[in-house]
């Protein structure tokens, strides 16, 4: 019997088994609905595979292709979200402080089957319901032998060794989705589907929300010229990255391509692009399960979000399992992964990525019943990233590959979505040549500069200084990096690696989102380039606040530095989004080009410092580290802190941005939000039109 036959008969057993738990009966009724509502779930991914098997998908109507996806997440939208299980606040009322969150987490965790099924992946499928009737047999057990119930260390414990005894299928896994070609459902997807018939992205198993829908009907009605010219923007961005950079694209063989349903139009075109490249493109699907490592960041394809509020509330369910027993077994897994697929690793170029933007505001409820690390989780979580991102640094090295991002709108951002769209199109394909003449101008002047000088206006308190590297050669050397259209779509911006030693003051904005989370009355205090103190006006509560920015901004350090200062210039992009009012929800790809902002974190160059860079005039750029990022020598481990988070000052918020030279000669670059330094002058033209 094959490993597939072996697996089939597992999966008729414990779906046996499943079936019987919605008519039993153990004396707790709370529990009893409990698993009797997961049970039922789990049939139904048993009736989606039985779906996909007779080939439902071409033969059903698109009104049950939509009712069969609503019925996948109904349970976790807003609407129904207060009496979910995978609300961890319901579930601890009504399932008890001792087993209300692993249950939710247990309930959360059997919702990545979705995919599993859809991409025929059994044994993900046949694993975790094993695991749910593991958890469920415990309950039986406690109740037939005394009465009673486990104990929560009971199923903390079946979960642990959950997610230890199967780390090193779902490492490998995982990583031979992200570097291997061969093979992929989603590259399958975007180049078989009949992209006429938004019925085909009913066929990822992602939530399919009105955004995917009216996404892939607007890509559907553009001229192929403007499909072309899309997807050709975004893959010369990536090629362009590795030439600037003197990277040999020549030894890459695989691009993993990062985006949201309804894409796929562009998309196809993007993998012809990369093949005359000499590049396989791989698409994988955004991670739901903590076997595929959810709480890390990483990208993929995805559809619609059923529920941030869900996401938010389960972003540390590694609580229950986190320890060091388990971050030696998962770096130990990983690294036998990279020795396995260490050729098709030493291949991969990189991720080539598109995102979205334009979501309605997501302002998170912050619930004490939602599992939390505690300190010393804190400090292994921190330590975990740091280790694991030096692992694929060593097979998937920093200075041989790249990387490129590009943004649009979705259709939530309002009736300005199709004027908002064109307006992005025509903003990622500005004339970068005119952009790298007006920004060689700039730099010309910060190289002189001993300092800067920013402070806000309009109610912006911003008062900073920021102290710049000195050039020993400036007739071959150069502070700041020219940045065109590259990595970062699209142009427009000046940017360097501060000293921290001297920078200090106030950065304050009265309202940014990050990484789709809005902060209000953001302030952060620098002292000697890190953050003193910082402070937001999110929540009535000061302690919730300060909670907020270091999860999400210093992501659990005690402090960060300034790891870049730069100065936007794409006042076409800025102008076009004050006229559509949607400057809030520009996304930090395009708000960052858009004013000066500053980047908590690492530098612009971590781990490439040594590696030479040039700006088109042929100057080497030498600012590319700091006084932390210059420990990597002999303490490679405090050298990184595997974060860089940009904060805008819009135009409209910059009274003044002044390079102070060494001799006191004040040379002001912006005033009142408007470009004042000679040579510069065509930036303001947007603002006269």
């Amino acid at each position: 019997m094959d490993d597939r036959e072996l697996l089939k008969e597992r999966y008729g057993l414990v779906l046996e088994r499943i079936g019987q738990i919605a008519g039993e009966h153990f004396g707790f009724p709370q529990l009893e609905a409990y698993f009797s509502f997961c049970a039922e779930f789990l049939l139904m991914m048993d009736d989606t595979m039985n779906f996909l098997a007779q080939d439902g998908l071409r033969k059903a109507s698109i009104e049950e292709l939509s009712e069969r996806n609503r019925a996948l997440f109904a349970d976790i939208l807003p609407k129904h979200y207060e009496t979910s299980y995978g609300n961890p606040e319901f579930a601890v009322k009504t399932l008890g402080v001792e087993l209300g969150g692993e249950l939710s987490f247990l309930y959360t965790e059997l919702r990545s089957v979705i995919g599993y099924v859809y991409e025929d992946r059994l044994h993900d499928v046949v694993i975790r319901m094993e695991l749910f009737v593991e958890v469920y047999t415990a309950f039986r057990y406690a109740a037939d032998q005394d009465g009673g119930l486990p104990s929560g260390e009971d199923i903390r414990r079946i979960l642990y060794w959950f997610v230890s005894d199967y780390a090193d299928i779902a490492a490998e896994n995982r990583l031979k989705r992200q570097v291997c070609a061969g093979d992929s459902f989603m590259i399958g997807k975007i180049m078989e589907s009949d992209l006429t018939d938004v019925r085909y992205l009913y066929g990822y198993g992602e939530y399919v929300s009105e955004n995917e829908l009216e996404t892939a009907r607007f890509m559907a009605e553009l001229p192929e010229e403007t499909i072309k010219t899309m997807a050709d923007t975004y893959t010369e961005g990536y090629r362009i990255g590795f030439e600037v950079t003197g990277k040999d694209l020549s030894r890459k063989q695989t691009v993993a391509l990062f985006y949201r349903l309804g894409f796929e139009r562009m998309m196809r075109r993007a993998v012809g692009n990369f093949e005359k490249m000499g590049l396989k493109a791989l698409a994988f699907r955004k991670a739901y399960s903590v076997l595929d490592n959810k709480d890390t960041g990483g990208g993929g394809v995805h559809g619609g979000i059923p529920n941030r509020q869900f996401e938010y509330d389960h972003r540390n369910d590694k609580a229950l399992y986190l320890d060091k027993n388990y971050i030696n077994r998962k770096l130990e897994v990983s690294r036998t992964a990279y020795e396995k697929y260490k050729v098709q690793a030493g291949g991969y170029a990189g991720p080539a990525v598109v995102s979205t933007f334009g979501e309605a505001d997501f302002q998170p409820v912050v619930k004490k019943e939602a599992l939390q690390l505690n300190q010393e989780q804190n400090r292994l979580w921190v330590e975990y990233r740091s280790q694991t991102g030096a692992l694929q640094r060593e097979y998937i090295p920093e200075e041989e590959r790249s990387f490129t991002i590009i943004a649009f709108p979705v259709p939530e951002i309002g009736p300005v979505f199709g004027e908002l769209f064109r307006e992005i199109i025509r903003i990622n394909t500005l004339d970068y040549m005119l952009y790298r003449r007006v920004q060689q101008t700039l730099i010309d002047t910060l190289d002189r500069a001993d300092y800067c000088e920013v402070k806000g206006c309009n109610g912006n308190r911003t008062d900073l200084r920021i102290n710049l590297y000195k050039l020993s050669s400036p007739e071959k050397e150069t502070i700041f990096e020219n940045c065109v259209a590259d990595v970062n779509i699209p142009v427009g911006e000046v940017f360097t690696s501060p000293v921290l030693e001297g920078t200090k003051g106030l950065l304050h904005v009265s309202r940014v989102f990050l990484d789709g989370l809005e902060f209000r009355d953001l302030a952060i205090t620098f002292e000697d380039g890190m953050i003193k103190d910082y402070h937001c006006a999110n929540f009535s509560s000061e302690e919730e606040n300060r909670n907020f920015i270091r999860e999400n901004i210093l992501f659990r350090h005690n402090t960060l530095p300034m790891g870049e200062f730069a100065i936007g210039t794409n006042t076409t992009a800025y102008v076009a989004a004050r006229r559509l009012g949607v400057e809030a929800k520009l996304p930090i790809l395009i708000a960052e080009k858009m004013g000066p902002h500053f980047a908590v974190g690492d530098t612009c160059y971590p781990h490439v410092e040594d590696i030479r860079v040039y700006n088109p005039d042929g100057k080497e750029i030498v600012a590319k580290s700091n006084r932390i990022s210059d420990l990597r020598h002999n303490s490679p481990g405090e050298a990184y802190f595997n974060c860089h988070t940009d904060i805008t000052i819009p135009y409209d918020e910059l009274g003044e941005l002044t390079a102070v030279k060494e001799d006191g000669e004040r040379i002001v670059i912006i005033r009142n939000g408007r470009f004042v330094l000679p040579g510069c002058e065509e930036l303001n033209a947007a603002f006269e039109k």
